[in-house]
């Protein structure tokens, strides 16, 4: 969808393990170039090794997407044929015990993506008051039993590693029912994460900035796990997609915009049976993605 071609310049904004960007720098040789985004520093030690066969195409900077604009800057890039943004945690952060995204193994409650900031899951546990703690369970983990599970997360504090905040929510959701495909404690999980990184505000931050920077008839690729992301995806897609945003009975436009995206997927591709076979985590991924205008 990306139609990466030689020469082109290419943006991977979440290299997570570099699969992605090794596939852009192939497909784009033998002279294309990319440019890799990570926050976590073990991303990028990672994906510098496997990518030191393109070590003169690629161009790996520990930062966050949301300064896209500066990264081009600095590598005198004004615009790129394509950008690449697979959102949320990667494989290589799940199955990092110690970095606590994942209640399998008992580690302590951390999920930075960059272990350099000050914020971590446990701050949010152990400090916020029960009601925020409720809201931030139900808004970014959409889960309907927020408050049974932030008042026994309150008396139990405090708590410090995965395993006993997972034992906790489960004791307060209910534990896993007979047919039911996730954990109690998944959604709880993943709102903290949200949280802890601001995930959800370096979607609607790094978007304009994406579509800003790509050339004519360059595409933008976006991957999103759950419904939140995806939204924030789609919303701006078919926003940038329309010559005006006016309400539907307005009989003059006065708002002025004019479209910059031309929506190519319509809706989201979906993993093939195949494919969530072969990496069940693919079974929740949305692809969306779009084309800049010429």
């Amino acid at each position: 969808m990306l139609n990466p071609q030689p020469g082109g310049r290419y943006v991977d904004g979440t290299l997570g393990a570099g699969g992605h960007a090794a596939g852009l720098l192939e497909a784009s040789a033998p002279d294309g170039c990319l440019l890799g985004l990570d926050v976590d520093p073990a991303a990028i030690e990672l994906v510098r090794k496997r990518l030191e066969p393109f070590a003169e195409r690629a161009f790996l900077r520990q930062a966050s997407y949301t300064t896209l604009p500066e990264q081009l800057q600095d590598l005198g890039w004004r615009q790129v044929d394509g950008i690449l943004l697979d959102f949320g945690v990667s494989s290589m952060q799940l199955d990092a015990a110690e970095r606590g995204f994942s209640f399998q193994a008992d580690a302590p409650l951390d999920m930075r993506f960059d272990p350099g900031q000050e914020l971590s899951a446990a701050d949010l546990v152990n400090e916020l008051p029960e009601a925020e703690l409720a809201d931030l369970i139900y808004r970014y983990g959409e889960e309907r039993q927020s408050r049974q599970i932030a008042r026994a997360i309150v008396r139990s504090r405090p708590l410090e590693t995965t395993w006993q905040l997972a034992g906790v929510v489960a004791q307060a959701a209910g534990r896993q029912r007979s047919g039911q495909r996730i954990h109690p404690a998944t959604r709880t999980f993943q709102a903290l994460r949200i949280q802890v990184n601001r995930e959800l505000e370096a979607v609607e931050t790094v978007l304009p900035l994406a579509a800003a920077a790509l050339a004519p008839g360059g595409r933008l690729a976006v991957i999103a796990f759950h419904s939140l992301e995806d939204r924030l995806v789609k919303e701006f897609i078919r926003r940038e997609s329309r010559d005006c945003l006016c309400p539907p009975r307005q009989p003059v436009c006065t708002c002025g915009h004019r479209a910059s995206l031309v929506d190519v997927t319509h809706r989201p591709l979906q993993a093939t049976a195949e494919e969530i076979a072969r990496n069940p985590r693919s079974r929740s991924a949305r692809l969306r993605v779009a084309e800049k205008k010429s």
